[in-house]
């Protein structure tokens, strides 16, 4: 029943690109419910002075072209910012932040601008500090497997460079193609691998970050072990550019699979997932790369929206499993022996297999295409990325599809069931409009506080969520958050509008 054979799909997806041709969304100041920051507006003067520090070519200020830095990737938000800054090293950040205090203007960081948050497009006319060009990778070393680069590296060219030493960079994202390294760092991204390798405050060794005063914090450092006060990184991590501008990485990089299994499954019920979920942790737990789920309507949308199908036929439910490891005898062995024991207990209906990399690119690239699908009906489209205890991982998703039955195309769900971490998602008949979009935020975010989850699993708060904060969130807990981002920010410049509102 299990094959090997599997079609040739469109390819692994390899980075997001925004098609600015399409229809863009209205500004983010027209729609939202937001008021401008007392900050100063940028003048001449100013644009003088980035142009001495950087150089006339390294300052955009016209328009068209500062566009794509004021457009999300998901044409959620939209803003008209005419400043973008593209400095190359920390002392030229350092520079930029220190003005920008002086003279009370509010930046937006910016890396690979592949948020679905809006945490990385300005609100209002922020100064745009893109880190595009600062991705220089500084040190690789074998022994200890710590590389160390810039924060403007691409995630695919880190785990390149990791590669040719026989490393892994512990994080994949279907946007490693253009995604960054420092804005990664800066949502505390989780990707596809999180399972096996756990999240980024358990791999980043250091940080170099400057301050909003340009003040420049080296926590740089590079051993595992290092119980020296406090763990200042860790402010940083996650806190989406409101504390401070990263500007140099270490990460840890294990030792790279030499082997790599994927099975694609069919099952018949959310049950059986869960069932097939726990046998997997029992019987793979040592070789399990990755557990995602895909429901039919995932499925469905990609076959019509991507036109990429199933290789194994419809299924209510489908579990995409990685495992990965040194011995690919005893990785098969252990692979097998679990495919006919799900097959015996019927918690698995149907399945291809593959370790081939082509094959195992193509299996990947079902899951990894479906967010291809979300620009070309983009209007239409409402985006979640929550977490969820397992009990209850599908039974929002009948929630939202009860909700939404009226109004809706499609409701789907898909996402990392090993860690919890499920994206929603709501395909609407008509153009989505701002009471539309109030009215689910309010559903869901009743939902998640009903089931104790969270808003945001692995990708920020950014804008898009800041308004929820204080429903998710204990108010002692939110005192300490604005109380840290005062003490490291006093005039509130860097990234305003995110997390908080």
């Amino acid at each position: 029943m299990f094959s090997k054979v599997l079609k040739t799909y469109t390819g692994r997806a390899n980075g997001f690109y925004r098609n600015l041709s399409q229809k863009l969304p209205e500004f983010t100041k027209n729609v939202f419910d937001v008021s401008r920051g007392n900050y100063n507006y940028i003048n001449d003067g100013h644009i003088d002075y980035f142009r001495r520090v950087l150089g006339t070519n390294r300052v955009i200020t016209n328009p068209e072209d500062a566009e794509k830095y004021n457009v999300d990737w998901f044409s959620q938000v939209r803003e008209s910012s005419n400043l973008v800054v593209k400095p190359k090293t920390t002392e030229e950040v350092s520079k930029i932040l220190s003005f920008c205090n002086e003279n009370k203007l509010a930046v937006c960081p910016q890396g690979g601008n592949t948020g679905v948050n809006g945490g990385s497009i300005p609100v209002f006319d922020e100064v745009i500090i893109s880190t595009e060009l600062m991705n220089e990778i500084i040190s690789l070393d074998e022994d200890s497997g710590v590389l160390v680069c810039q924060a403007g590296c691409i995630l695919e060219t880190i785990d390149n460079k990791a590669a040719t030493k026989d490393l892994i960079v512990p994080l994949d994202l279907g946007a490693k193609g253009s995604c960054q390294i420092g804005g990664n760092v800066s949502t505390n991204a989780g990707g596809l691998r999180l399972l096996r390798f756990g999240n980024l405050h358990g791999n980043i060794l250091g940080l170099e970050v400057v301050k909003a005063d340009g003040e420049i914090l080296d926590c740089l450092g590079t051993l595992k072990k290092d119980n020296t006060g406090y763990h200042l990184k860790h402010l940083f991590i996650g806190s989406e550019g409101t504390l401070g501008f990263v500007t140099k990485v270490s990460i840890q990089c294990p030792s790279r699979p030499k082997y790599i299994n994927v099975a694609f499954l069919g099952l018949q019920n959310f049950n059986k997932a869960l069932k097939t979920l726990k046998l997997l942790r029992y019987r793979l737990g040592e070789i399990l790369s990755a557990i995602e789920m895909i429901d039919y309507c995932s499925m469905d949308f990609i076959k019509n929206v991507v036109g990429q199908q199933s290789p194994i036929g419809d299924y209510p439910f489908y579990l995409l499993i990685e495992t990965s490891g040194s011995n690919a005898l005893h990785n098969e062995e252990k692979l097998n022996s679990f495919l006919e024991e799900s097959l015996q207990k019927a918690l698995v209906l149907n399945g291809t297999v593959a370790n081939e990399p082509n094959k195992v690119q193509d299996i990947w690239s079902i899951r990894e295409n479906i967010p291809n699908g979300f620009q070309k009906v983009a209007s239409k489209m409402l985006y979640y990325d929550v977490s969820v205890p397992l009990a209850h991982y599908y039974t929002i998703v009948d929630d939202v599809a009860d909700y939404a039955k009226d109004i809706s195309e499609r409701v789907f769900g898909f996402g990392h069931i090993g860690d919890g971490n499920l994206h929603l998602h709501i395909q609407l008949k008509n153009d989505l409009t701002k009471e539309v979009k109030s009215n689910f935020d309010s559903f869901i975010l009743e939902k998640i506080v009903r089931y104790k989850g969270s808003i945001s699993a692995e990708h920020g708060v950014g804008f898009t969520k800041a308004k929820l904060m204080d429903k998710i969130k204990p108010p002692s807990t939110l005192k300490v958050m604005k109380d840290l981002k005062k003490l490291m920010d006093p005039n509130g410049i860097l990234n305003p509008y995110k997390i908080f509102i």
